[in-house]
């Protein structure tokens, strides 16, 4: 990951200068030790399944991937000219590291590993994207997920 030192000063201004939303509640940060816990994946590279419609930007809406959906079964529907694909081509795990989660399972270092995971469009504003956050997050709750990872583009 690059450092803010190592970025062209222009960017690194305009990074810092981002605003940082102000929420009115607390996150749940309590649960069970890593060990026993039930985990999901969110990536934010806009991924969908082949033949589901694809986010646009700015789409506050999210979509669910199985965990055991075949790699070439799952698209990056992201458009970005910050970032290229050949990592995700190579690799799926580069923006959804699904295997990564299952090997972290079989060792112990997790409970266990969720059987659907979800991707959001990056570059969209928190704001934006609170209500359905909000509902994915019950949604979470419900289906026995206590924590997350989140996989960022």
């Amino acid at each position: 990951m690059v450092r803010m030192r190592d970025l062209p000063l222009t960017k690194r201004e305009s990074m810092l200068s981002y605003p940082v939303p102000k929420f009115t509640t607390n996150p749940s940060v309590r649960g069970p030790v890593l060990s026993q816990r039930r985990v999901a994946l969110i990536s934010t590279a806009a991924l969908i399944r082949r033949g589901e419609r694809p986010l646009t930007p700015f789409d506050t809406r999210y979509r669910t991937i199985g965990h055991g959906l075949e790699s070439n079964s799952i698209l990056m529907s992201h458009t970005s000219v910050n970032f290229d694909r050949i990592g995700f081509q190579r690799d799926l795990n580069v923006v959804f590291p699904r295997d990564r989660l299952s090997e972290l399972a079989r060792m112990g270092v997790i409970g266990e590993v969720s059987d659907e995971h979800y991707s959001f469009m990056g570059s969209t504003t928190a704001e934006k994207l609170e209500p359905a956050a909000r509902r994915l997050a019950a949604r979470l709750h419900e289906r026995g997920v206590d924590s997350v990872l989140l996989a960022p583009i």
